[in-house]
């Protein structure tokens, strides 16, 4: 069990080279691109940080998933289809598990933590006044 996890690690850490590594950059540059849009709209309505409402509060979690999903939905099926892609030209087969673990790690991490960071500093540098929230 301990050799399965080894190789699956050295496997995960060595994509970073070989055949279709740009993916590794240009992929969260995108969901970044996504993440600061929503981010500065959720400024601007004066929403809470995304992924703290998205984890804390049951009765908005499945709106949240769904714009979640709206926005980042096909980045993260062009990450998994890219990392399949991978493991056959590379590996010369499919690791499902690794290829989750990419897709999350390339397109919904940098999202979640971009967008609330965006909203973050754009609350902070362009408050909200109780005037503009009511339209």
């Amino acid at each position: 069990m301990e050799e399965l996890f080894s190789r699956g690690w050295q496997e995960l850490l060595a994509r970073d080279s070989g055949p279709l590594h740009l993916r590794l950059i240009l992929q969260p540059v995108v969901a970044t691109f996504f993440a600061i849009r929503s981010g500065i709209k959720d400024a601007r309505k004066a929403r809470p940080v995304f992924f703290w409402t998205l984890v804390g509060d049951p009765m908005q979690r499945h709106m949240l998933a769904k714009e979640l999903w709206k926005d980042v939905g096909k980045l993260f099926l062009v990450a998994v289809i890219l990392d399949v892609i991978y493991e056959i030209i590379v590996l010369r087969w499919i690791y499902p598990i690794q290829t989750i673990i990419v897709a999350l790690a390339l397109a919904i991490v940098p999202y979640l933590v971009v967008r609330g960071l965006t909203n973050r500093i754009a609350s902070y540098l362009h408050p909200v006044s109780p005037r503009q929230d009511q339209e």
